[in-house]
């Protein structure tokens, strides 16, 4: 398949993660600074990637902080769904028959699966590489967005987005792969929703619970979303908390190959990526003489 057919949507989404969040797992900086953090990591990723010979497209995403109001119990509700609109858009004018989304935080996953869900139907299903589930709604305690994103995915968060959203995916289709981290509210999903799940202890030394997982769908084609916080913060710290316990990076690379080797990956999100040294020099050299 040429470069052509695939889609680089770059998407540095930032306004999907709660606002609590930030003094409580990145203080180093002021808070209105790290909050910015999951759209300077989408830069640096897209610094360091290969030139790409087919079409790339950059979803617009407002830096200035909001008033973080909850309606509906999502905060950022409209810019959310605002940003999910215009990344649908931008999808749908070039019809891509595969998608690689630079992101920013995890709901950037959203647009980009919900149309290769609506291109591929039931066959295709979908891994989502993350310490957390991603399960929350707007019931839940926690009102980021980003922690709605397999929700969003399966009509569970609140119509706006359900009727934004060009198709849903089969829970029976869904598997969370490195999961270790959840709040109590949220976590029940998993089951009630019918969907799948393996710890980091189940794919630390072989992949294979999760291709025979992935067998059983009958799909010919996967989505992978790769939450970077997903590796163990004792190797490096990726991700905006320091979450212990996860695949080791080599483990998590060894997940992602193996589904490529089996199967037909029509999409991959690199999601959540917190560059803590990039942003404090960029701190140090704000204003600095000859800079601007």
């Amino acid at each position: 398949m040429t470069s052509a057919q695939t889609l680089r949507l770059i998407w540095p989404q930032w306004q999907g993660a709660g606002s609590e969040n930030y003094p409580l797992l990145f203080n180093e900086l002021p808070s209105d600074q790290a909050r910015l953090g999951y759209a300077v990591g989408t830069k640096v990723i897209e610094a360091m990637l290969p030139p790409h010979a087919g079409p790339t497209e950059t979803v617009p995403v407002p830096m200035d902080i909001p008033d973080d109001e909850v309606s509906g119990g999502i905060e950022n509700r409209e810019i959310s769904l605002e940003q999910l609109q215009a990344a649908n858009a931008l999808i749908k004018r070039h019809d891509p028959e595969r998608i690689f989304t630079v992101g920013g935080d995890c709901s950037v996953s959203v647009a980009p699966f919900s149309w290769l869900a609506g291109r591929y139907g039931s066959d295709l299903a979908m891994v989502w590489i993350d310490s957390r589930p991603d399960v929350g709604t707007p019931e839940s305690d926690y009102p980021g967005y980003h922690a709605m994103a397999v929700s969003a995915l399966l009509g569970k968060v609140d119509a706006g987005f359900t009727d934004a959203l060009p198709a849903l995916l089969d829970p029976s289709k869904i598997a969370l792969a490195g999961l270790h981290s959840w709040t109590a509210d949220d976590f029940p999903n998993i089951a009630s929703w019918g969907l799948s799940s393996f710890s980091p202890e189940d794919l630390r030394e072989s992949s294979d619970s999760l291709l025979a997982w992935l067998a059983g769908t009958g799909a010919s084609k996967v989505a992978i979303h790769f939450d970077v916080d997903t590796v163990d913060a004792n190797q490096v710290q990726l991700g905006l908390g320091f979450n212990e316990g996860g695949l080791l990076a080599e483990q998590a690379r060894r997940v992602i190959d193996d589904i490529a080797a089996a199967y037909d990956v029509v999409g991959l999100t690199v999601a959540e990526f917190i560059p803590r040294n990039v942003m404090f020099l960029q701190d140090l050299l704000g204003g600095a003489p000859l800079t601007d």
